[in-house]
């Protein structure tokens, strides 16, 4: 049998996992935790909704995700009125698309770091927001790039070209150097992560509502999309055990190095978790749950206040 993309994330976290000194995965608490989800929590991810036709759309959503990036830079972010950094982004880009039309790859490579900087209401005044800002010009090149080279130019050929299957998709996603959240740790060795691969397909085939350019045959394969934000909600609720050098780390605002041995084990452990988590929710609740709507609902929570009122893990990095 061939090995997948989300065969290799489990695989490695689940080993990560095993090891952790940093986090800790406490299997007692996910019964609880599991009971007392919101499964009907509604959906708030500006990245999932349609956008104009099928292109205009397939666009959006590669576009968004080739920058869903830089949280650990979110801090420094010049934010519109009651947004998060995320959906400051998110909003920013889809005010541009309203504003000129379908995102073409011609525009992606063109603009420059001060025309970008326009779109997302940002100052190139040599903070980290600038550094964001040049950061998000370069993938935004590349995806220009590669969707010239394997779909001449048409962000609905990206998609058509995996045929139905969420591991080709995101897999072809790794091409580009900033989808490439493969790391080693120093007793596993390389562990996958891919959050945002994966989430790319997610989000399309909620966009398409699971139809056409959203039907994926093995989106239940989707493992969660680590990031900063869940590894959180699932501390809080103790599910991950973080140890008491992490945390002072993480409440005096910190970087957390990407692809430190503590980053991964936050990251690792919080996917292993999901994995627990969301067999458990199998079994008691809603038997055709899915890890990725698992994911979405967990990272909308983490947008409540008792969430955000509690500092989380920073790492300035291009994965998350």
């Amino acid at each position: 049998m061939t090995t997948t993309i989300f065969d290799r994330i489990r695989t490695s976290c689940a080993a990560v996992a095993a090891v952790s000194t940093h986090v800790r995965v406490d299997e007692s608490a996910i019964a609880s935790f599991a009971a007392r989800l919101d499964l009907d929590l509604p959906p708030n991810d500006p990245g999932q909704q349609p956008i104009g036709n099928a292109e205009s759309t397939a666009a959006f959503v590669l576009t968004l995700d080739a920058v869903n990036f830089g949280s650990g830079y979110f801090p420094h972010l010049r934010k519109r009125p009651g947004h998060s950094g995320y959906h400051t982004v998110a909003a920013s880009l889809r005010d541009w698309v309203e504003a000129n039309g379908t995102i073409t790859t011609a525009e992606l490579a063109s603009n420059t770091v001060d025309e970008w900087a326009v779109v997302f209401g940002q100052e190139l005044d040599g903070s980290p927001a600038q550094e964001l800002m040049e950061l998000f010009t370069l993938a935004l090149a590349d995806l220009a790039e590669f969707v010239d080279r394997r779909a001449d130019g048409a962000f609905v050929g990206v998609i058509e070209a995996a045929d139905g299957s969420a591991a080709a998709l995101a897999e072809s996603l790794t091409a580009m150097p900033f989808y490439r959240d493969l790391h080693d740790h120093p007793v596993v060795g390389p562990i996958s992560l891919y959050k945002r691969a994966q989430i790319t397909v997610q989000d399309l085939a909620v966009a398409f509502d699971g139809a056409e350019l959203g039907r994926f045959d093995d989106l239940d394969q989707l493992t969660m999309f680590a990031d900063n934000l869940v590894p959180h909600v699932l501390r809080l609720n103790d599910v991950l055990i973080f140890s008491d050098e992490l945390l002072t780390r993480i409440e005096a605002v910190e970087d957390i190095p990407v692809g430190s041995s503590a980053e991964l084990e936050i990251r690792a452990c919080g996917i292993h978790a999901v994995e627990l988590l969301a067999a458990t929710v199998r079994e008691t609740r809603r038997p055709d749950l899915t890890i990725g709507s698992l994911d979405n609902l967990l990272w909308n929570l983490g947008a409540e206040a008792a969430y955000k009122a509690v500092p989380r893990h920073r790492s300035r990095c291009v994965f998350y």
